[in-house]
């Protein structure tokens, strides 16, 4: 049985197929106007080829308080969000998206005391409030077999996730996995995502926070990918040297995974927050009040993770370096256990619908 969200969804995109003025301003309506029919696969994957610009909002002449009521963002949003709880796995967790705010929040909160309470059972308070400086010394506050081994086994986990939630993704929008071979369409793929090719909409950016063009969304969503990758960068360096090199932590600030993760936190704090001065300044308008509370949570996420990490750098030869440890692994941690379930999953699924826009398009022309 269809949701209301489906069913809005093929509402409006009969009657958006119909006018087609909005053809110009992404990738959606050139996917649309290659469909006589709408199934349902077709319309998770329209949803998650929008990337909300919302230039078609204020370019529509049926937008509200028309009484055809087109509001093609916000009637994605909310079909994107039904397919992020269909494609979860394992399926116990699809309840994550219910709330996903508050339970970000809660799971993050947690992660922290969780992190403070096992070092506690291991150190005595005054090794964490202690000044630790030199090789290893990281490890006299929480040891390295405690540090890394629970992070490697959920980073596992999350990966299985993600692997297992991307195929029910494909499936769900219609795909077939033999379609994943094509490596043009991957290379398209990843040029439009690198390029955030999309939140330029018709080519003057998005109408975002209001009905004015500006491209300062793209951006800032620019700082914030781009910095989480020079993060993951460095973290990888880091593991490099020590396991490799057999050079251990902490570095000098001008070695490679202090340069890549310092750049890296300060262009995460500009994205994120940039991308939330930005929402909660939007026109409510277009917008699905049902996403607010994940979209939120994951930049907020994203923030303290890059601000922890920052200030552990800045202090770690003083006595506030144990505590800001305890609390950066925590928000780690919790970023790891809500990724397969928030706002995340975004990025990985709008990856893969790229990958079948890239394959359609070349159908197209030939």
């Amino acid at each position: 049985m269809s949701s209301v969200a489906l069913k809005e969804s093929k509402r409006v995109m009969e009657l958006c197929n119909a006018c087609r003025y909005c053809e110009g301003f992404c990738a959606v309506f050139p996917a649309m106007e290659l469909r006589r029919t709408f199934s349902d696969g077709d319309l998770k994957y329209l949803a998650n080829l929008c990337h909300n610009c919302r230039d078609c909002y204020y370019a529509c002449q049926y937008a509200p308080p028309h009484q055809f009521n087109i509001n093609v963002p916000k009637t994605l949003a909310e079909l994107r969000l039904e397919t992020y709880e269909e494609a979860a796995w394992p399926a116990i967790f699809k309840k994550m998206f219910k709330h996903n705010g508050l339970m970000v929040a809660l799971i993050h909160i947690v992660s922290i005391l969780f992190v403070l309470f096992v070092t506690l059972l291991f150190q005595n308070s005054n090794v964490i409030l202690g000044t630790h400086v030199g090789p290893n010394s990281f490890y006299q506050v929480i040891s390295y077999a405690m540090m890394v081994l629970p992070i490697s086994v959920l980073a596992l986990l999350l990966l299985a996730g993600m692997l297992m939630s991307f195929k029910n993704f494909w499936h769900l929008t219609g795909g077939r996995l033999s379609e994943l071979k094509n490596i043009k369409a991957h290379m398209q793929a990843i040029s439009d995502a690198c390029q955030l090719k999309y939140l330029a909409g018709g080519g003057h950016g998005c109408n975002y926070p209001d009905d004015r063009f500006s491209m300062i969304r793209r951006k800032f969503h620019h700082a914030t990918f781009y910095g989480f990758m020079l993060c993951f960068a460095s973290t990888n360096v880091a593991a490099f040297y020590h396991h490799v090199l057999d050079i251990p932590s902490p570095y000098p600030f001008f070695s490679l995974p202090v340069l890549l993760g310092t750049i890296g936190g300060i262009a995460l704090l500009i994205g994120t927050s940039g991308l939330l001065y930005l929402k909660l300044r939007m026109d409510p308008m277009p917008a699905s009040k049902k996403n607010f509370g994940m979209d939120v949570s994951f930049i907020v996420s994203l923030f303290l993770t890059s601000l922890t990490g920052l200030l552990l750098l800045i202090f770690r030869s003083t006595p506030l370096m144990g505590s800001l440890l305890i609390i950066h692994i925590g928000v780690v941690v919790g970023l790891f256990i809500t990724m397969p379930y928030g706002k995340f999953v975004h990025g990985i699924y709008r990856y893969a619908v790229l990958v079948r826009n890239a394959i359609e398009q070349s159908h197209e022309k030939t």
